[in-house]
């Protein structure tokens, strides 16, 4: 009986191997932060979220007044005179107007001003990274936050972390989709490779595996 070598069947056997790790090291990658931009700045549009720190002053009225109010986790909070207060979901502005409105039932034209002192972030704005790093975590997005900036506040990379498989999945409001781009966090963070670092949006998640080795 004529035997054969086994060598073509390997070969056809790496061929998938090979293009599955081409694969695994693709991906679409976000443009590199640029620190000179513009286009992510400070906006009034923050809405309060659960353990948001906020002042609320009642002009001329400093016993109506209240100092670094925590928002309860149920989205509310209580002043004198208005209790149970809907904050969580509205913008600095808009909880003003709502207060002013209750106090204007005891008080005559009551002028309310909002300050967020420490913003914790509504979910939709937060950053969320898991997986193999430091320390997992939800992180409240700022204005012009960087991966970099996320990943030193969680820690960074675990020993076992496979930095460069990482991703980063971004939701689309307008349309309800979710897209996914790759993450090269061990280049950005074990080599120091600027390139790697790219900006952030309200409710990302960075999601980092453990490898495989």
């Amino acid at each position: 009986m004529l035997t054969f070598p086994s060598f073509p069947r390997l070969a056809v056997l790496a061929v998938p191997a090979l293009a599955l790790a081409a694969c695994a090291t693709g991906g679409t990658e976000l443009p590199t932060a640029n620190y000179s931009s513009t286009a992510i700045a400070p906006s009034e549009a923050y809405t309060i979220g659960p353990l948001d720190e906020i002042t609320i002053h009642v002009w001329r009225n400093p016993e109506l007044s209240a100092e670094k109010v925590r928002v309860r986790p149920d989205g509310r909070l209580t002043i004198p005179l208005v209790q149970d207060i809907p904050a969580v979901g509205k913008t600095a502005t808009e909880l003003q107007e709502y207060i002013a409105g209750e106090l204007a039932k005891y008080i005559e034209q009551p002028i309310v001003s909002v300050i967020v002192n420490t913003p914790e972030g509504n979910f939709t704005q937060q950053v969320r990274i898991i997986g193999a790093t430091g320390q997992p975590a939800s992180l409240p997005f700022r204005a012009n936050m960087t991966v970099l900036d996320a990943m030193i506040a969680v820690g960074g990379l675990n020993e076992f972390a496979a930095g460069n498989r990482a991703k980063l999945i971004r939701l689309d409001r307008e349309t309800g989709t979710q897209a996914e781009y790759r993450l090269r966090l061990s280049d950005l963070i074990r080599k120091g490779d600027a390139t790697a670092n790219v900006l952030l949006m309200p409710g990302d998640t960075i999601i980092i595996p453990e490898s495989r080795f």
